[in-house]
């Protein structure tokens, strides 16, 4: 009796760990000539007050627009609703195949700053955020198993005052797609205790489907350098930069 007792906990064990669904938050800043240092877009895809039509978002190789439209790997569940103002876009995905969650948030593109400082604090576990979906809750925030920065490099142009506590737990996997952001985001991802899996070292041009490439090898659980190649097979696919030149964009880990 007490086998089959002990066969039975360990069964739910098991199962209660395979149903556990895997997020990730996407922190997207949105394009803005106005109030970001970036050599200026499009007016229509400029404007960091409306994500319907802007560059990282609405637009065809925008956040929402990619993953809703353009991939068949990720379903669209529903835009939510937020307290945060800055947040002017708020949606939930889920994976076509897997327990997996993706939350991707559009912050006004004048308050890129407050998109950079949120990104890094949920790198450093804090603000942990739960949504409730389908009777399960999601842990997005500073529990999410994966979070990503899209958008221009702000740390170029400003500083962020941010406390960091030591991380106890495993160290959250990050991805950080803006210019140079392995120099500029550096120290603050060390900070952070998080763990960088892709990064950049040169200008680049932040939209969707490097991402979507890096998720899908992080869901693979690929290696950091095989996820490194990933996104820049994928890059060099849409920009048409050259392989060599990809590679030299996209790093993972510490420079050494």
């Amino acid at each position: 009796m007490k086998k089959i007792f002990l066969i039975v906990l360990i069964s739910i064990f098991y199962i209660k760990s395979y149903s556990q669904a895997k997020t990730i938050h996407v922190f997207v800043a949105l394009c803005d000539n106005q109030f970001q240092g970036i050599v200026p877009v499009p007016k229509k895809i400029g404007n960091g007050k409306d994500p319907v039509h802007n560059l990282y978002w609405g637009a065809g190789y925008g956040v929402k627009s990619f993953f809703k439209i353009k991939t068949k790997d990720w379903i669209f569940i529903k835009q939510l609703k937020t307290s945060n103002t800055y947040i002017l876009d708020r949606i939930l995905f889920k994976h076509a195949t897997k327990e997996i969650y993706l939350l991707a948030d559009a912050y006004d593109g004048e308050h890129i700053k407050s998109c950079t400082e949120d990104f890094l604090k949920a790198s450093n576990t804090q603000n942990p955020l739960t949504i409730n979906e389908n009777s399960k809750e999601l842990n997005f925030g500073g529990d999410a198993d994966l979070l990503a920065y899209i958008g221009h490099d702000g740390l170029m142009d400003f500083n962020v005052n941010i406390t960091y506590k030591e991380v106890k737990k495993i160290k959250r996997d990050v991805i950080v797609l803006a210019c140079y952001s392995r120099d500029y985001f550096s120290p603050e991802i060390k900070n952070a205790n998080a763990n960088p899996i892709l990064w950049t070292t040169h200008l680049m041009a932040p939209e969707a489907y490097t991402l979507k490439a890096a998720i899908d090898g992080w869901i693979r659980n690929e290696t950091g350098k095989q996820i490194d190649e990933r996104a820049a097979q994928t890059y060099n696919k849409y920009q048409k930069c050259g392989i060599k030149g990809a590679r030299n964009l996209f790093t993972t880990g510490f420079k050494n």
